[in-house]
């Protein structure tokens, strides 16, 4: 058994601090524990008692039952936080979570009392997350103990965050692009586990494919150095560092109470252990999503299929400017879209169709491209354009005569069948195909982006953001060949 099973996969949780007013922590947090499923016992714990939630509130640790709550989630004054942890040791709890602030960022006062903290915990033998911390969450034990929403749907990503308002918007981002997660946590003080701590947790947990962790300072380098290249030995790491220039370096010491880490030091770092390492918030869980559902390249070479022009043009300057390779069609893969294609299509790599693509077009020549031997990836753009039309006409006066009913049902279901054609053919040929179109954003509901949600694949809000992905595949790809190598 893993020491944060207690954590992460608890039989049962005692709510320290609960109260019946919906503006406090204690409330909120014991909301959101029983709003999204947790089967385990769940003991509301105060000293006014009554009823919460329908739930019985006991007055003291004694009443819980011996052994049947392994984490407390600490929602109480910092003075009564001692006395707690130890009360709850005796009963059997393994694994504490304090939420409560005023501890190390709050000046050489919050530093003793969370040095206090740290003893108590190690001379029982609990694990202590926090303090200052937002919760955590484990989408297996349909576990959503925090203070703040939202809960994610279920999926592969891994998340450690040094602020848990960060662990909050990736959340969104996970909820947005329907990618799911698999554990998420926020580390606040780190008083006693670190984000090296809970990567070694991640890179061995059998729900997690990927790691994404947000860091404003590392405490210990060679900690945090030696638990990155053992994640990443196992799965992708994906970091994210806060706090790189003057004005982030003072805004994190107040944040978390930590200094910032040298950027150019840690960006060597990463380099040497194989962090994926992202520049924006945006970035790092694209990258994580795109891990979690798409398999790793076998090499550079990418094709750009557009049903449009333009797209494919900023699509072949994004994919120059990176390390990976616009591929020149070898003569074979061009006479085999000769033989498919109306004579107006590029003939080029970006392989823009020209408007010419019948029923059938788009995923045969999908099929076409990712079986050639010399292609090793595809950015497919043009996903939800008919859709999109499809709307417009749907939600107008015309609608439904005119014929325009059978043609909208038609271009849903041609939207729809792209992209499911994408995911099969990649699970077919082991080839990464990523989708890229902005109405993954603007218009949820369309067809395509739908279609590849429905397909447990990532659409990319721009080809842009895609290729940066994808590079993010093959330097991780490089890397792990590199390690793998005898």
């Amino acid at each position: 058994m893993n020491r944060l099973d207690p954590l992460f996969d608890p039989r049962g949780i005692i709510v320290a601090g609960a109260s019946a007013h919906p503006g406090k922590f204690g409330f909120v947090t014991l909301h959101n524990i029983l709003r999204c499923g947790y089967e385990g016992a769940v003991y509301p714990l105060s000293l006014e008692g009554g009823d919460v939630l329908g739930r019985r509130v006991v007055t003291s640790v004694d009443d819980v039952p011996d052994g049947a709550a392994d984490l407390v989630f600490v929602c109480t004054p910092q003075p009564a936080n001692i006395e707690l942890l130890e009360a709850c040791a005796r009963r059997g709890v393994r694994a504490a979570f304090v939420a409560t602030a005023g501890y190390g960022e709050a000046g050489a006062d919050g530093a003793r009392a969370q040095a206090e903290l740290v003893d108590v915990a190690a001379r029982h033998d609990m694990v202590l997350a926090g303090p200052n911390g937002q919760g955590v969450v484990s989408t297996p034990s349909s576990l959503c103990a925090q203070i703040v929403a939202p809960y994610p749907p279920a999926g592969t990503i891994g998340i450690v965050s040094q602020s848990g308002n960060l662990v909050s918007s990736l959340l969104n981002l996970s909820i947005q692009s329907g990618v799911g997660v698999s554990r998420a946590v926020s580390a606040g003080n780190a008083a006693a586990i670190g984000v090296a701590d809970y990567l070694d947790y991640l890179a061995t947990d059998d729900a997690t494919a990927v790691s994404l962790a947000y860091v404003e300072s590392v405490g210990d380098g060679r900690a945090f150095a030696d638990a990155a290249r053992r994640t990443t030995a196992q799965q992708p790491l994906v970091v994210l560092q806060g706090g790189t220039t003057s004005g982030g370096k003072r805004a994190a010491a107040s944040h978390t109470g930590s200094l910032a880490s040298d950027e150019r030091v840690f960006a060597g770092m990463c380099r040497q252990t194989g962090i994926t390492r992202a520049t924006t918030l945006e970035e790092a869980f694209e990258a994580a999503a795109t891990f979690s559902t798409a398999p790793l390249p076998a090499g550079p070479n990418v094709v750009v299929l557009t049903t449009v022009g333009g797209w494919g043009v900023l699509t072949a300057d994004a994919i120059t400017r990176s390390s990976l390779t616009l591929l020149d069609l070898p003569d074979d893969l061009r006479a085999a879209l000769d033989a498919r294609l109306p004579p107006r299509w590029s003939r080029n790599n970006p392989i823009d169709l020209a408007g010419s693509e019948t029923r059938d077009t788009v995923p045969e020549i999908l099929e076409v491209v990712a079986t050639h031997p010399a292609v090793h990836a595809i950015v497919f753009l043009g996903v939800g354009i008919q859709s999109n039309q499809a709307a417009l006409m749907r939600t107008g006066r015309f609608f439904p005569d005119h014929g325009l009913e059978r043609v909208v049902e038609f271009h849903e279901r041609q939207d729809a069948r792209y992209a499911q054609a994408a995911a099969e053919i990649s699970d077919a040929t082991g080839k990464p195909i990523l989708v890229a179109s902005e109405l993954a954003v603007t218009d949820r509901d369309n067809s395509g982006p739908r279609a590849v949600r429905d397909s447990g694949r990532y659409c990319a809000w721009s080809a842009t953001r895609a290729v940066t992905a994808l590079e993010h595949l093959w330097q991780y790809a490089r890397y792990r060949t590199r390690i793998d190598t005898p």
